[in-house]
C-alpha cells in the first residue's frame, strides 16, 4: 500500500487525473472503476478538460461504476447516473454502450448482479478503480461488518452513512436506505486501486484501512491484501496516521526509482 499525503485535495486530485491518463495512453480500451460522491469530482474535471483541451480520446473506455441507490430513477439529481453524467460522461466520448451501473430494480435483481459481475470479467476485468472511504470505513456501499469476500449485491445502509449523506437531500425529499454496490471481493480483484480521502472526519477511517488490523468493521482494512493500492490523502484526513515520515520518504523513493528507471 502506497501512502501519499498530498499538500491539499487539489494536488491529489492532480496525481489521480494523472494516472489515469497515463494509463489510459498505454492502454486505449482502459477499464476503470468508478466511485461517486464529492471525493473523485476533481478527477473527474481533470479528465474532462483532458478531452476537451488536448483531445484525449476516451471512445473505447469501459466503465464500472462502483454502487447505486435502489429506487431512485436514473434522472433523479441525486442517482449516481445523474450524477456521473454530470461530472463526467457528458465531457467526455465514452459511448453509451461503455457504460455499466449495477442494477437496481426489476424481477430477478440476484442474476442481474451476477451479469453486472460478469460484464466486467468480459471486458478483462477493472484495470484502475477510483474509490473513496466512508467516515465508518466503507468502499462503495460494504458497510461495516460485510464480507471481505462479497460480490455485487444489495445492501442495506447503516444509520452513519445515511446521516453523512443526507446533507445531499432537501426537507421532505425520501433518502434512500439502500443500494447495490460491487462487493469487496470484486473490488479487489481490481489491477490498482486508487483511494482518495480528504478532511478530518475521514481521519479515523483512514487511520484503520493504513495502520488498523484487518476487519470487517472496517472494510476499507481489507485493501492492505491488494497488491496495488494507492491512498490520496490531505493534511486532514491523514492527521491520525503515525508514520507519515515513513510515507513522505518512500513517495520521495518511489519517484527516484522510477526516474532512474528501475520500475
Amino acid at each position: 500500500m502506497r501512502v501519499l499525503v498530498c499538500s491539499d485535495p487539489e494536488e491529489a486530485a492532480d496525481l489521480v487525473a494523472h494516472e489515469i491518463l497515463e494509463a489510459l495512453q498505454k492502454k486505449p480500451d482502459l477499464v476503470l472503476g468508478l466511485a461517486t460522491g464529492s471525493t473523485p469530482i476533481g478527477v473527474y474535471h481533470r479528465l474532462v478538460k483532458a478531452h476537451k483541451e488536448e483531445g484525449v480520446d476516451f471512445s473505447r473506455v469501459r466503465t464500472f461504476n462502483l454502487d447505486e441507490y435502489v429506487g431512485l430513477p436514473a434522472d433523479h439529481p441525486q442517482s449516481y447516473r445523474f450524477f456521473m453524467k454530470k461530472h463526467l460522461f457528458s465531457g467526455v466520448n465514452i459511448p453509451d454502450e461503455n457504460i455499466h451501473f449495477p442494477p437496481t430494480d426489476g424481477p430477478g435483481l440476484q442474476e442481474k448482479c451476477r451479469a453486472f459481475e460478469k460484464a466486467i470479467r468480459d471486458a478483462g476485468g477493472v484495470d484502475i478503480q477510483i474509490l473513496g472511504i466512508g467516515s465508518n470505513g466503507h468502499i462503495g456501499f460494504n458497510e461495516p461488518t460485510s464480507s471481505l469476500a462479497s460480490r455485487t449485491r444489495v445492501k442495506t445502509l447503516t444509520d452513519r452513512t445515511l446521516r453523512d449523506n443526507s446533507r445531499f437531500y432537501g426537507p421532505g425529499e425520501t433518502q434512500p436506505t439502500m443500494a447495490t454496490t460491487m462487493g469487496i471481493g470484486t473490488i479487489l480483484e481490481a489491477k490498482r486501486i486508487l483511494l482518495q480521502a480528504f478532511g478530518e472526519r475521514k481521519a479515523d477511517a483512514v487511520h484503520a484501512c493504513v495502520e488498523g488490523p484487518v476487519t470487517s468493521f472496517w472494510p476499507a482494512s481489507v485493501l492492505q491484501f491488494h497488491p496495488d493500492t494507492r491512498l490520496y490523502l490531505d493534511q486532514a484526513s491523514a492527521s491520525k496516521l503515525t508514520m507519515v515520515p515513513y510515507y513522505q520518504r518512500a513517495r520521495k523513493n518511489q519517484w527516484e526509482l522510477e526516474e532512474k528507471g528501475f520500475l
